[in-house]
């Protein structure tokens, strides 16, 4: 147990998220916004999403995911903060790449795992890592202090080579940045609704030759009597959580090689937080075929996981942008967040946005090293961000810019 710079509080490390109570996790993980029900904005910060990643063992000690998560009690004893943290024996299921680090420093004769990641596992969007429960500012700030010092502590004394905190929201990023952690930067892909009444709208401010492949790409994806259905709540069975497990492991052996969630994990979400997930589902005579499966926000919609068993051009676009699109419009969602990588989502409307991630290297040499690396990194992205923005279907070019620049501060 570490004693913070709060004297009234302590910092615990615990090896299962599920050893507090939903109450307790979502209290903290909500403290930059709730919905009405006091659960967070952010689906993925919610104590079920991480209780059904660890207990269905998508991410446990056997698929190389230790949890080593921080809390901090207050001086009534209930947690004040906490960081979702995991000892690492690989680097696979983070979406910031650091293969290239590991086998410099394994090349040198050193250790680079395990290492420590802070993360959501398996999910590149940006959102809150330093959990804070609510309470004044300078209160909270001193909490964050706490959990990056409890993070860096935690490195040093179980002797890992490093600690990684990916898709961190502004507000982290700058606390880390303060800790003197090197930060790196990186691209993804988001699209901004600026009001639109429907998608035809949003259509009327691309340029034209954009807007017609667009309309190509939406009838040619559901020619042949295609039939696409939105499910939520409810309306998701367990029926349609086989059809689309089905679907994530024919893709994902194909594009990764070894897919990271089983099959425990959707039923567990299912149920869990049924209310949060949109399920797009492609079907053909009645058979499905493909789906994408997205998560709900408060102010967004985050697209995630995706699959076919009967590959259709354009399918994939339709499933996972347009009909995503759609979908946020209806109800009136600032933006569609479509994950990693991806620059073809640009030509969809999708916008280049910056991505934040802070890293404790321990070795002073190694990070040297790495710091002139993400030097050289972030300038070469930077130099790149004019380029992206001309790739976009947007008739007024300076606009999206802007768009951009306000996603990434979202």
């Amino acid at each position: 147990m570490v004693r913070p710079t709060d004297e009234a509080a302590t910092v615990r490390v615990i090896t299962a998220a599920a050893e507090l109570s939903a109450a307790e996790w979502d209290r903290c993980a909500g403290g930059d916004g709730t919905l009405d029900d006091g659960r967070p904005a952010d689906p993925f910060l919610q104590h079920a999403f991480f209780v059904a990643l660890e207990e269905s063992g998508s991410a446990s000690p056997a698929t190389g995911w230790h949890p080593r998560h921080l809390v901090v009690d207050g001086a009534d004893g209930r947690p004040i903060g906490i960081v979702p943290a995991y000892a690492k024996t690989h680097s696979q299921g983070e979406y910031v790449f650091d293969h290239g680090w590991a086998q410099a420093w394994q090349r040198a004769g050193g250790r680079y795992y395990p290492k420590l990641q802070v993360s959501v596992p398996f999910t590149p969007v940006t959102g809150p890592r330093l959990l804070v429960a609510p309470g004044a500012a300078a209160e909270r700030a001193l909490v964050r202090r706490t959990l990056i010092a409890g993070l860096e502590t935690l490195t040093t004394q179980g002797k890992l080579s490093s600690a990684h905190a990916t898709f961190l929201a502004p507000s982290d990023a700058a606390a880390f940045a303060d800790a003197g952690w090197s930060m790196r930067e990186d691209r993804q892909y988001h699209w901004p609704n600026r009001g639109y009444r429907d998608f035809d709208d949003f259509l009327a401010t691309l340029l034209g030759r954009k807007r017609k492949q667009i309309l190509r790409e939406r009838r040619e994806a559901v020619a042949g009597g295609i039939e696409m259905a939105a499910l939520t709540g409810a309306a998701i069975g367990e029926a349609d959580w086989d059809a689309f497990f089905a679907f994530y492991m024919d893709t994902g052996a194909r594009k990764w090689g070894r897919p990271y969630l089983n099959r425990r994990f959707f039923s567990m979400i299912g149920e869990s937080m049924a209310d949060r997930l949109l399920l797009m589902v492609a079907r053909h005579e009645g058979r499905r075929i493909g789906g994408a499966l997205n998560f709900i926000g408060r102010d967004a919609l985050y697209g995630r996981w995706w699959g076919t068993v009967d590959d259709r051009p354009f399918l994939h676009f339709e499933a996972c942008y347009y009909a995503a699109i759609d979908w946020a419009i209806a109800r009136g969602l600032s933006r569609v967040e479509a994950g990693a990588q991806g620059e073809h989502k640009l030509a969809r409307g999708y916008l280049p946005v910056a991505t934040r991630s802070a890293h404790l290297i321990v070795d002073p040499g190694f990070r040297a090293a790495v710091e002139r690396f993400l030097g050289e990194e972030t300038a070469a992205l930077a130099a790149g961000d004019g380029e992206l923005i001309a790739a976009t279907p947007y008739a007024d070019r300076r606009r999206g810019a802007g768009d951009a620049a306000a996603l990434a501060d979202a």
